[in-house]
């Protein structure tokens, strides 16, 4: 991009040398050990190709964004991501957050429901509700939905495991609404194979939750085309102490195989690659976050281009989703988390982010009261249409030092995704445990230097206060369980239970098969079976994946 003797030139007399002796901190660098310079100059980016690299929004390889305006046509999705307790408090939760600007609902679903267990289940006494809305049944569905049109809300629900079923649930219910299917626009996150490495949530083994995910895929195709069919999630990888640069190695590598896992089971990439979404973290260090949005997008289109070999720029499109980081936030100081997620909602926005979430101040303590996700969505809108970041395209474009870092972004990324390619994919380098030692070793890192002080925590290490008092919270009624269990007991009462019986049989005779399962899924869910009986028929044939120890 600049000819050598200026580059030369440049070296000579804009370097800046330092002292070491006068410098605050002996070392610094962002959280992928990318270290920082004193200052960025034209010699850092001297092998940008403007063309090549960085092309204008809207076109491969999508550097500055997917969308040629950018937030100049349309506002990012405001999605705030809330569900908690019984299906009919978090329908009242939807609807305020609606009635306050809202443009997305974003469900959350209690542990329970997230690995596919009813909430009379031994296991799930003392966590229904808890962490997010209990969904058993098509009742539950029904309530949580109820004066919501689905034809005109797009709906994104975290659910992996057990997603086939919540995905079965909402569509029989947008049909009783007399919504058609070709309507409906949502995302379900479906993302296993980050379950494994990072947050847990699993129920079967990783080739068959494929199969569940590719079966997704196929059925939403030819039935449901306006429907985000995974949510590639990057987002609890970094939640578990990954770095920026292993976000996206992860994140994509996940990618790769699903895409991979769908050509094998006969699917054509165009009919499945332009509504797969991703999702993202937006962390604390604004400079690294810009980038790495911009390096992830380009290097997934450089995949889609070089690797699965498509020119149809809907396929090389990464559209993604961010949460701001709930790992950041502190329990001391809660108000200072409203800070934190505003610098970190601000990186998403300049990364170009197609939906956000923004975390609530005391969400390191209990789930938000309605004050906090109030505060949390205002955060949004302020920057939306008060800050004015939404009206320039890519505003970071051509600064040396977030070129420089995208550059080294991508770079890392792939030196990390040749290494998955060694070890044979990234479902091969999962049951190796290459990813899980990964992050366990950034997240030790990251931990020692909080520990030593050199990471600096606002109120958790440094400027703490004593006897601080606590906010008011948000509690869940411990008689919720036992509650929910009566509900669960008169659904089985009151339906039909042979025509149960039968659906699920059919159900598990296809998992036996090679048929594609929604259909059988759909069955079942309208026939009143639930969330646990439809997974337990799975469970009989797939069996449970075991954790394994990784050291």
């Amino acid at each position: 991009m600049y000819q050598k003797d200026f580059l030369a030139q440049v070296r000579t007399q804009l370097e800046v040398r330092e002292d070491p002796a006068k410098l605050r901190q002996r070392v610094f660098e962002t959280t992928s050990g990318i270290p920082l310079k004193n200052s960025y100059t034209p010699a850092d980016v001297a092998d940008l190709d403007v063309l090549r690299d960085l092309g204008a929004p809207g076109r491969y390889p999508f550097t500055r964004h997917v969308q040629a305006t950018g937030y100049r046509g349309r506002l990012w999705t405001m999605r705030q991501y809330a569900g908690f307790a019984t299906a009919e408090e978090s329908n009242a939760r939807y609807r305020y957050l609606l009635e306050q600007g809202t443009t997305g609902l974003s469900v959350a679903f209690d542990l329970p429901t997230q690995i596919g267990m009813d909430p009379d289940h031994p296991m799930a006494f003392g966590e229904v509700g808890k962490v997010g809305v209990s969904i058993s049944s098509i009742h539950d569905m029904r309530t949580l939905f109820r004066g919501i049109p689905l034809d005109k809300v797009t709906t994104s629900m975290t659910i992996n495991a057990p997603a086939a079923v919540l995905l079965a649930l909402y569509l029989a219910v947008a049909e009783e609404q007399g919504v058609s299917w070709q309507q409906v626009g949502g995302t379900i996150q479906n993302d296993i194979l980050k379950e494994y490495m990072a947050r847990g949530t699993y129920i079967f083994p990783p080739r068959p939750s494929l199969r569940l995910i590719t079966d997704i895929f196929a059925f939403c195709a030819d039935q449901v085309p306006n429907w985000n069919t995974i949510s590639i999630s990057g987002y609890h990888i970094r939640e578990a102490g990954c770095t920026a640069a292993q976000e996206i190695a992860f994140t994509l590598g996940d990618g790769i195989a699903y895409v991979q896992a769908a050509l094998d089971a006969g699917l054509k990439l165009e009919a499945f690659a332009p509504r797969l979404s991703f999702f993202f973290n937006a962390h604390n260090q604004f400079f690294e976050e810009v980038a790495k949005f911009r390096a992830a997008r380009r290097l997934w289109a450089r995949i889609m281009k070089e690797r699965f070999k498509t020119d149809d720029p809907k396929s090389q499109m990464l559209r993604f989703h961010t949460q701001t980081a709930g790992s950041t936030l502190t329990a001391q100081q809660p108000d200072n988390n409203i800070v934190r997620t505003t610098v970190q909602a601000m990186a998403a926005v300049c990364g170009g982010t197609q939906s956000l979430h923004t975390n609530s101040r005391d969400e390191a303590l209990a789930l938000p009261t309605e004050a906090s996700a109030r505060i949390a969505l205002r955060t949004q809108q302020i920057l939306a249409y008060e800050s004015r970041v939404a009206d320039v395209v890519d505003p970071f474009a051509g600064s040396y030092l977030i070129e420089s870092l995208t550059d080294e972004l991508e770079a890392r990324a792939r030196a990390l995704l040749g290494r998955v390619d060694e070890l044979g994919g990234m479902v091969s380098a999962i049951e190796k445990g290459f990813p899980q030692r990964e992050i366990q070793n950034a997240a030790y890192a990251y931990q020692k230097a909080v520990e030593k002080g050199e990471q600096v925590v606002v109120g958790v290490n440094r400027f703490t206060l004593e006897n601080e008092a606590q906010p008011e919270l948000l509690r869940v009624d411990e008689a919720l369980g036992a509650t929910r269990r009566q509900q669960v007991a008169a659904v089985r009462a009151n339906r039909d239970n042979g025509i149960v019986k039968q659906r699920l049989a059919e159900l598990e005779t296809a998992a036996r098969g090679t048929e594609n399962l929604m259909p059988r899924i759909l069955a079942a869910v309208k026939a009143e079976a639930t969330v646990g009986e439809v997974c337990d028929a799975l469970r009989g044939v797939f069996g449970e994946y075991q954790e394994q120890l990784v050291l």
